[in-house]
């Protein structure tokens, strides 16, 4: 069995951080584990208070794994100080993992920050170098590079800039652009040498909290299990499709996605197939 190792934040009402990344591993088949940076006291409607774990815990824990566990894949999701990025950079290149698949959690689903604002300098310089994959939503591509996003070449531009930083490839997510309109959510994934785009229907549901964690987490399950790239990617997208289509209208805010609905309908046999990608 495949080993996933999680480093993100801990969200109590199950939908998003480590309880996500979890529950998509098992969805997945393979065996996840996890080291928590934060504690996030949220629910699906607001962030109540947020109490991150010191860097030395954060790497003790990282050590608690690579020292027992092979790691096939690592998703990294909240980061949420320059003490904690510092800490965990170091760790990755001591173990030197890989598949290393960077979510920059930057917001909760109601806008409250997660990161702290000079953290974002730090996420550039220690962490993105490091990453073989960043999945960065339209919000967070803006805040990393510095411009603003309208389109799909404002996208696979910013795309462009961001594998300028040192990572291997980049995943600009389209779930903030105007999908609604076009009937389309577009994501562009920029390897270094192509522009890829993955179109899905748009899903017209407030239920999608918890989607970003999902999905990079799917890429890391798919890389873990010896997946191109871009097959992955194409597989994530059909599964985190899925999970927004069967979403949970749980609480009063943003509910959270389905990730078991396949397992529950089909056991691990049978997996979806992506929607499909153009090459431009």
């Amino acid at each position: 069995m495949k080993k996933v190792l999680s480093i993100a934040g801990s969200d109590c009402s199950g939908g998003a951080g480590i309880q996500a990344d979890l529950k998509t591993f098992s969805a997945h088949g393979v065996f996840g584990m996890s080291v928590i940076v934060s504690v996030v006291a949220e629910n699906t409607s607001r962030v109540i208070d947020i109490q991150n774990i010191s860097p030395d815990m954060v790497g003790k824990q990282m050590d608690a794994v690579f020292e027992d566990i092979e790691v096939d894949a690592v998703k990294i999701g909240m980061l949420p100080s320059p003490e904690c990025i510092r800490e965990i950079a170091a760790k990755l290149i001591y173990y030197h993992p890989f598949n290393i698949v960077i979510d920059p959690v930057m917001y909760a689903k109601n806008g409250c920050p997660l990161m702290e604002p000079a953290a974002v300098k730090t996420l550039i310089e220690s962490i993105i170098p490091l990453a073989d994959v960043l999945t960065p939503n339209i919000p967070e591509a803006e805040k990393i590079t510095g411009n603003l996003i309208h389109s799909i070449a404002d996208m696979e531009t910013a795309a462009k800039e961001i594998h300028e930083m040192g990572c291997r490839a980049v995943i600009v997510k389209g779930g903030h652009t105007g999908g609604k309109d076009t009937g389309k959510a577009t994501d562009v994934l920029f390897d270094g040498k192509r522009i890829y785009h993955f179109d899905t229907g748009w899903i017209d549901t407030k239920n999608t909290h918890g989607t970003g964690c999902t999905f990079s987490s799917a890429i890391a399950c798919g890389l873990a299990k010896g997946m191109s790239l871009h097959k992955a990617v194409e597989k994530a997208k059909g599964y985190v499709t899925m999970a927004i289509e069967h979403s949970l209208s749980i609480g009063k805010g943003f509910g959270p996605t389905h990730h078991f609905y396949q397992l529950w309908q089909y056991g691990l046999i049978k997996e979806r197939e992506g929607e499909g990608t153009n090459e431009t």
